[in-house]
């Protein structure tokens, strides 16, 4: 038996946003763990890395500054790989819980917000008392909600709209003032595109399993482990404590690969050398044995459509939608009324140039310094895209307009912060999933897309879809000896 020691292979990655470097981070582990002689080369085209991981501290000459959020501002610990990645590159002492003491969440109703029921769990009422008295809800309403305990399971695994889901397990009222801005709000889609198996497969899996959502809330509910006595309950969103784009401060040092900023590709061929040959925007080549697309369905489909013309046709069907937010610091003097809860949802059916307000500073502790508030809206989106071409200056008395309106805010900001993701808020409609399948399908071996135009659109998500890319390339890749 004679050893031969292979040539190192090279795995290009192309964005540098979470799910280009988490699959980084876990190419560099496993590759270390199985001994494989491997290099990886990050290219984003970019001045930075994070993509829409953004977080900017804001100085308005206090001893602390704002933090503020350009993109998400948490992730959820009911999928853990997000909360999994900052352990493991030590973040464990920087994680920071939302704010317990707050936790009401409102939902405009005809101009004015309407705290949304205790004991409601994304959409389904678990606590009779609450429900009952609140006035979002109307008495038919509440009472075609009810019926969901009488109407039959869908006996099929067909897809349907999240809209035609909610419709028919709790009614219309039940879509507009809860479903619809909460649900369709966190994907910045349209309810009536929405694909429920794609964004929300839970609530089919329950409806199969207990025939109704009512009952499978309450089942649910029981189920849940007490609260420990001692110790810290974990909280269901988690950040860091100077923001989001800690995460990607504290993993970008830890990469050992060739991370290369400022760098765009063109196009990507096939190779005789290696698998893939990429041209990069200053007209040099790279070699890949594997490549990683973490970039936009559509970008991805420019890159390939000369060698996986049916993969790159079929990326250009995933629909993309631009959305922004908007951020202001107050003096908590000059907000004397504040809501008592983290934010407020806005309904399609209020007519309204935002989709929602975060009150930043009561969500999460470390975001204002002491005496201020920070609040961010949110637009764009499926739900109000006008707004997304509204200049600076509009959009900024725009959005005072409804603060004024919605929360009786009138006083002059300390500052604002604008910012606008175009075309970067991938849609999950009728059918995604079979979709995403038939991409997988089509593509050639060693050639590869993750992110959020696929599986889920979250950190945790994006973490979990990389972590399982480079399971699929470890299973390709040559060890690094083979014998003969």
């Amino acid at each position: 038996m004679e050893a031969t020691i292979q040539e190192t292979q090279r795995v290009v990655i192309v964005g540098g946003g979470i799910s280009g470097l988490s699959a980084a981070w876990y190419l560099q582990k496993e590759a270390s763990e199985r001994g494989i002689d491997l290099e990886y080369i990050v290219l984003e085209k970019s001045s930075r890395w994070g993509g829409k991981v953004l977080t900017e501290e804001v100085d308005t000459g206090d001893r602390t500054a704002f933090v503020v959020e350009g993109g998400p501002d948490s992730f959820t610990t009911q999928k853990p790989w997000a909360l999994q990645l900052a352990k493991e590159i030590g973040l464990e002492e920087r994680l920071l819980g939302t704010n317990d003491e707050k936790r009401n969440v409102f939902v405009l109703n005809k101009g004015k917000p309407v705290v949304m029921p205790d004991g409601v769990l994304l959409i389904v009422p678990t606590k009779f008392t609450p429900f009952a008295l609140s006035p979002l809800i109307s008495p038919l309403g509440k009472l075609r909600m009810g019926l969901d305990l009488l109407i039959p399971a869908k006996d099929d695994d067909e897809d349907e709209t999240l809209a035609q889901f909610i419709r028919r397990r709790l009614g219309n009222e039940a879509l507009d003032k809860i479903a619809e801005p909460l649900m369709s709000g966190i994907y910045n889609a349209d309810a009536e595109q929405q694909s429920i198996l794609a964004t929300f497969p839970r609530f089919r899996a329950i409806e199969k399993q207990y025939g109704s959502l009512t009952r499978g809330m309450i089942a649910s509910r029981k189920k849940r482990p007490p609260t420990p006595q001692s110790g810290k309950k974990k909280s269901v969103f988690m950040t860091m404590q100077g923001g989001t784009n800690e995460l990607i401060d504290a993993l970008v040092p830890k990469l050992s690969g060739d991370l290369r900023l400022n760098t765009g590709v063109v196009t990507i061929e096939n190779s005789a050398k290696n698998s893939y040959r990429l041209i990069l925007d200053d007209g040099s080549e790279l070699e890949a044995d594997a490549v990683i697309l973490a970039t936009p369905a559509y970008i991805s489909a420019e890159f390939i459509h000369e060698i996986a013309p049916d993969a790159a046709k079929r990326l250009e069907k995933i629909r993309y939608v631009s959305t922004g937010t908007i951020s202001f610091g107050f003096k908590a003097t000059d907000i004397p009324n504040l809501l008592d809860g983290v934010g407020v949802v806005i309904p399609t059916s209020e007519n309204r140039p935002i989709n929602a307000i975060t009150i930043s500073s009561t969500k999460f502790d470390h975001r204002a310094p002491d005496g201020t508030i920070l609040l961010r809206a949110f637009f764009g989106g499926s739900r109000s895209p006008e707004s997304m071409h509204l200049d600076d200056d509009v959009l900024l008395e725009t959005v005072r307009t409804e603060l004024d309106s919605i929360l009786g805010i009138a006083a002059e900001p300390l500052f604002h912060r604008i910012y606008r993701w175009w075309n970067a808020n991938p849609q999950y409609d009728l059918g995604h999933l079979e979709l995403v399948d038939k991409i997988e399908a089509a593509l050639p071996e060693g050639l590869y897309v993750t992110g959020s135009p696929y599986r889920g659109v979250g950190m945790p998500d994006c973490v979990h879809q990389s972590q399982q890319t480079v399971a699929a390339i470890m299973d390709t890749l040559k060890s690094g000896v083979q014998h003969g």
